[in-house]
C-alpha cells in the first residue's frame, strides 16, 4: 500500500483500491458530453444549439384575408334589414329598446369581421353603419306609425316624399337616450368587427 502522506483516509475508504488519476474517467460514469461527443457550452437563450438565442421564434400568424367589398354590401344588407326590425318594434313598442340597437350593430360587425377578413379600415365601417343603421331604424319607425293613419298614404310613400319631415321631427326630438342607442349600435359594430376578423 503506497499512500502519500498528505492524503488522508477516509473512514470506510478502502486503502488498497486503485485512486483515480486526475482528468481520467471514472469508471461507470459516461464522459462528460455523452457518448464520446465533446460536452456541449450552453447557449444565450437557454437552448443548445448552433443559432445565437436557442432556436428562431415562430413567424407571427398572417393576418386572415377577405373581400372588403362583399363585406361592406353584406354589411349593408343587414344594415337596412335590422333597421326594419327596429322601426317595426319602434313603432309597435312606441318605444326604443338598448337590445335592438345593440343587434343592429351586431349585425354590421359580424357581416364586416367574418367576410371582411383582417383590416384595420373596417372596424370604423362598423361604427358608421352602425350609427346609420340605428338612424334609419328610427325613420323606419316613424314613418311606419304614421303610414298606419287613416287616409295617410303607403309607408314607401311617406318615406320617400315626406322623408325631410321626419327628418326634421327626429332632429327636434332628439334626447339623451337617443345618442345611448347610437353608441351602443357604433360600439357593437366597432367591436365585433375587431373580434371576428
Amino acid at each position: 500500500m503506497s499512500t502519500e502522506p498528505w492524503q488522508q483516509q477516509q473512514p470506510g475508504q478502502n486503502p488498497y483500491a486503485q485512486q483515480p488519476q486526475p482528468g481520467a474517467p471514472q469508471q461507470g460514469v459516461p464522459p462528460q458530453g455523452g457518448y464520446g461527443y465533446p460536452p456541449q457550452q450552453p447557449q444565450p437563450g437557454g437552448a443548445p444549439g448552433g443559432m445565437p438565442g436557442g432556436f428562431p421564434p415562430p413567424p407571427p400568424p398572417a393576418g386572415r384575408s377577405g373581400n372588403v367589398a362583399l363585406a361592406i354590401v353584406a354589411a349593408v344588407v343587414l344594415m337596412l334589414v335590422g333597421s326594419a326590425i327596429y322601426g317595426l318594434i319602434l313603432k309597435e313598442a312606441e318605444m326604443q329598446i338598448g337590445y335592438i340597437a345593440v343587434g343592429v350593430g351586431a349585425l354590421i360587425g359580424l357581416a364586416l369581421g367574418k367576410l371582411g377578413g383582417h383590416n384595420p379600415v373596417l372596424p370604423f365601417v362598423g361604427i358608421v353603419l352602425g350609427l346609420l343603421g340605428v338612424y334609419l331604424g328610427q325613420v323606419f319607425g316613424v314613418a311606419m306609425a304614421f303610414a298606419d293613419f287613416p287616409g295617410a298614404p303607403g309607408f314607401f310613400e311617406v318615406l320617400t316624399q315626406h322623408f325631410g319631415d321626419i327628418n326634421q321631427a327626429l332632429k327636434e326630438n332628439l334626447e339623451a337616450i337617443d345618442y345611448l342607442f347610437y353608441a351602443l349600435s357604433g360600439a357593437a359594430g366597432f367591436s365585433l368587427t375587431k373580434k371576428f376578423s
